[in-house]
């Protein structure tokens, strides 16, 4: 029969044959719901027969090369994952993707950062590509089975692709996660050749403890913002300091020559007249320690930026 032609490959194997299909799904399932035209020739089909399967819906083309497997709503890891196999062997996400992996707090753009051979540079839709000059095999590892740049390498180009203040949430979220491996940071510095973020990376590890200047939310984002721009950073962000009777409280920010603490409460701070009482207790607690408490508004501190920075001059001023 003529239909019967169209679904089989020169090589004589029927593409409908369930053990073929099965195949095909168990390798898109490992690869985010995608493949790439040459595990699909792997597999025994041919370019004809892969036109036939777009043709009726059973593969949808992402890119050239690339197909999604059985529908073309794919998650982030599949888009991501699509990319890489469109730019080639040896391709890994890098940059603002691979931060978003590795879960740095990074904003990922609207396409997606891949780093692969010069070879594979020409342009494909919703992917930037940046050159593999210098990454070594140690700076690619697998996560989720996608190949990813090494949080090293990762730090690396996201210093030549953000700002200053997103490397340093960046390192501290690698620290708190217990990902940072200084000696590979060393490492990928020293290879760096030149390239523009890594003064910036050195000069972040070495100016902030880190860890010391993670924040948690928006409004000591904002407090953090005046503090520095007054000249008046503060020696550790989200410090705990721990009490003679065994507990302690976790100080927002501390300035430890002048003994002070300055607390930020947001809108509605105290929900419940228990969670007030725990507030001042604690503040009582650290003034029997030595420690003077400023608490700021969430109005003063977004809107009366003067005044917060004026009243902290003023008390940074005075010795303890």
């Amino acid at each position: 029969m003529e239909g019967s032609s169209l679904n089989r490959p020169r090589g004589g194997r029927n593409v409908e044959d369930p053990p073929l299909d099965r195949a095909i799904a168990e390798l898109a399932a490992g690869q985010h719901g995608v493949v790439a035209l040459g595990q699909l020739v792997a597999l025994g089909l041919n370019a004809s027969t892969v036109r036939n399967r777009v043709a009726v819906g059973r593969l949808h083309r992402i890119h050239r090369g690339v197909y999604a497997v059985g529908h073309a709503l794919l998650t982030r890891d599949g888009r991501i994952m699509a990319a890489i196999l469109a730019c080639g062997a040896g391709a890994a996400i890098s940059h603002r993707t691979a931060a978003v992996k590795w879960s740095l707090g990074i904003t990922m753009r609207r396409w997606i950062d891949v780093t692969a051979g010069a070879y594979t540079r020409r342009h494909r839709a919703g992917i930037r590509l940046h050159s593999a000059q210098g990454l070594a095999p140690r700076d690619v590892i697998v996560v989720d089975n996608i190949s990813t740049t090494a949080l090293a390498r990762t730090l690396l180009d996201v210093a030549e692709d953000a700002t200053r203040r997103e490397l340093e949430r960046a390192c501290d979220r690698a620290a708190t996660q217990r990902l940072l491996d200084m000696a590979a940071v060393d490492d990928v510095l020293a290879r760096a050749g030149g390239r523009r973020g890594a003064p910036i990376l050195a000069a972040v590890l070495a100016e902030h403890r880190v860890g010391s200047t993670l924040t948690r939310n928006e409004l000591e984002e904002r407090f953090l913002q005046i503090a520095r721009d007054t000249g008046l950073p503060p020696d550790a962000v989200n410090r705990w300091i721990p009490f003679p009777d065994g507990g302690g409280a976790e100080a927002d920010f501390v300035y430890k020559r002048q003994r002070l603490i300055a607390e930020v409460d947001g809108r509605d701070p105290h929900t419940t007249r228990q969670a007030f009482e725990a507030d001042r207790r604690r503040d009582q607690q650290l003034a029997l320690l030595g420690w003077r408490v400023i608490r700021f508004t969430w109005r003063q501190v977004m809107h009366e930026p003067g005044y917060v920075a004026a009243t902290l001059h003023a008390l940074l001023a005075v010795r303890p």
